[in-house]
């Protein structure tokens, strides 16, 4: 059955970009918890503005109830306490959305990855694959005890392919884990009624994206099928969350686009994003099993006597 339309909701990394905008997509109704570290309009080393704050009132002009909390997901003492207090207000989560991620403040361009920085690029995993993890362990005991909820990484193709001057190893191999991690909880959380899944969009129309774009970057010349906004993202999500068949879908990773036209969601604009699939490639998948070689070896004996 769908989720609680009074549900209530945690975006990692919102106070700009993607997790900003998937806040906004999530807003109408819902009581959303934004974290990030950046709570001073203008204190952001990239430069990029926003902040948690802002981002917590965007939501309430949008129909639900946002509340910031300042929080470096590096740092797992912040994120138990995060979730105490979620615990403490409302004794539930319906929607954890694991955004954050520690991106470095410029693409890699030709660069090597043995010339960038060390530091910086180790933190991709840390703020990412590891953060998502804790956030999820945090999360998953209460959606257990209640016996629903939805956990959605936000991935990318980079997962499984490389797109030179985008992707480097970590941010590759962060992406990749956090695939597979989603595999597993998803079999561990399924007889809970737990959904876990990854979605990976195309370029997003992030703050980011759009200071390289006004600096000359020219996505739209063959660079990139398509873009779209990080609010279609949270449309999409708060679809998910709608869907009474949405275990259906766990365990699994989705293009963002693939994703709008089955809920037939549109962005902003009234757009429908372009897939990436013929360029980039099918999502991650993995192999199911059965629980034991024994019932295996059974299952074929089963078929070599029908045949």
């Amino acid at each position: 059955m769908a989720l609680r339309s009074d549900r209530v909701v945690l975006v990692t990394g919102a106070s700009r970009g993607a997790g900003r905008g998937i806040a906004h997509g999530l807003a109408p109704g819902a009581t959303v918890y934004v974290t990030g570290r950046t709570t001073t309009e203008g204190s952001d080393a990239d430069g990029f503005g926003g902040t948690v704050a802002a981002t917590a009132a965007e939501v309430d002009e949008r129909g639900g109830t946002g509340i910031a909390v300042a929080c470096d997901h590096a740092d797992d003492a912040q994120v138990a306490e995060l979730f105490a207090r979620i615990e403490r207000d409302h004794g539930r989560i319906d929607v954890l959305v694991n955004n954050a991620i520690a991106l470095p403040s410029e693409p890699p361009g030709e660069r090597g990855f043995w010339e960038m920085p060390l530091e910086s690029e180790l933190r991709l995993l840390d703020v990412g694959l590891r953060s998502h993890y804790v956030a999820a362990y945090h999360a998953a005991r209460m959606m257990v005890r209640q016996r629903e909820g939805l956990i959605v990484h936000i991935s990318s193709p980079g997962a499984r392919t490389h797109v030179p001057g985008v992707h480097t190893p970590p941010y590759g191999a962060g992406k990749a884990g956090s695939d597979k991690m989603v595999y597993d909880m998803a079999q561990e959380l399924r007889p809970h009624g737990v959904t876990a899944l990854s979605i990976w969009p195309g370029l997003l129309l992030t703050e980011r994206v759009q200071a390289h774009i006004a600096a000359g970057a020219n996505f739209d010349g063959g660079v990139f099928p398509s873009a779209e906004t990080p609010e279609y993202l949270g449309r999409i999500i708060a679809a998910i969350a709608d869907d009474d068949h949405r275990a259906e879908r766990t365990g699994e990773c989705f293009y963002s686009s693939e994703l709008g036209e089955a809920y037939g969601v549109t962005d902003v604009d009234g757009s429908s994003p372009a897939s990436y699939r013929g360029w980039l490639g099918a999502p991650s998948s993995f192999t199911a099993t059965y629980p034991t070689y024994a019932e295996y070896a059974a299952s074929q004996e089963g078929q070599e006597a029908v045949s």
